[in-house]
């Protein structure tokens, strides 16, 4: 665990009717470092995602939002981390968490998916190599059925 993170990949849902909703905070997580490091996340076809990257001390550190729905977007973590040799350990994921409270933060390495589809297909296309994670709370709407809409609706 001593491998400095060299990619940060924010998970959510490409569109604008998705743009906005509490299940694409990873996205705004992402968004937000690029502005912070003035650069812009362009759309790469190859890495199935909006990329960009900035010096750190003297490392890249790549910025990835996937274009792929977020039950695919571990395809666009791997096309971007096999072509730069990333390894897995070298990763921060940053997506939504129900479990925690809106604005609570938990970074952790390695662990299960949780019922998270994005980190579900991450784990399966990493073959299920631990990696960082960084999960930003959105709350829970309290009834297990009122889940899907919640995710998708805007805070």
């Amino acid at each position: 665990m001593n491998t400095p993170i060299q990619l940060i990949v924010g998970l959510g849902n490409p569109g604008d009717e998705h743009a906005h909703t509490r299940h694409n905070v990873g996205f705004w997580f992402v968004q937000s470092l690029a502005e912070w490091h003035q650069v812009v996340l362009k759309p790469e076809k190859k890495f199935k995602g909006l990329v960009a990257s900035y010096q750190h001390q003297d490392r890249k550190i790549w910025l990835l939002c996937p274009t792929t729905f977020m039950n695919l977007s571990g395809d666009a973590m791997v096309a971007l981390a096999n072509f730069y040799q990333i390894p897995v350990e070298a990763i921060l994921v940053v997506y939504d968490d129900l479990d925690f409270a809106p604005g609570a933060v938990k970074l952790k390495y390695g662990g299960g998916h949780g019922g998270h589809n994005g980190i579900r297909h991450a784990l399966q296309s990493l073959s299920g190599k631990d990696f960082w994670r960084l999960r930003l709370g959105i709350g829970h709407p309290g009834h297990k059925h009122l889940v899907h809409s919640y995710v998708l609706s805007k805070p």
